[in-house]
């Protein structure tokens, strides 16, 4: 099983509790890591032109389950691509280099700065993890069922993702 495991899933989770870039990082660094993508998607002041004062984010009661398959699917897919030049790779070192991916997404009330969605990915090689780690946010952002409602300064509020 040493050559499966080059794709590893440290974390996919939803997070009621603040996520951060930094503990994402720290969790898939390694001596074989000679690239760390990370993505931190935070709460901005502005949508659409007016000021956002808050926002709360709200899961299906799946999405826990999605967000942990979209994170493992994602995994497999790179490692079946992987895979056909696998072979060649085993002159390159002992083992393979493990391809390791965090990825959280908040849930609740939060403020303007915090981060709602974190993402790192390390990599042997800087194309690899940029890679990764893009199509990682890409999924989540389009495939896990969470809906972002935004408080606005002037008392209005809008759901967005809501019936998309």
């Amino acid at each position: 099983m040493g050559t499966e495991a080059a794709f590893e899933v440290v974390n996919a989770v939803l997070s009621a509790e603040p996520i951060s870039v930094d503990q994402a990082i720290a969790a898939v660094e390694s001596d074989t890591a000679g690239a760390v993508v990370s993505f931190s998607g935070v709460v901005r002041n502005h949508d659409g032109g007016k000021a956002v004062e808050r926002l709360s984010y709200s899961a299906h009661p799946t999405a826990h389950q999605v967000m942990a398959d979209v994170v493992a699917r994602l995994a497999s897919e790179q490692q079946a691509a992987r895979g056909s030049g696998d072979g060649d790779g085993a002159a390159s070192g002992p083992s393979p280099q493990p391809v390791r991916i965090w990825a959280a997404h908040r849930i609740g009330m939060l403020k303007i700065g915090d981060p709602a969605l974190v993402c790192a990915v390390s990599a042997a090689h800087r194309g690899q993890a940029f890679a990764v780690c893009s199509e990682l946010v890409d999924r989540i952002k389009e495939q896990v069922p969470i809906w972002k409602e935004q408080f606005f300064a002037d008392g209005t509020v809008e759901w967005v993702g809501a019936g998309s």
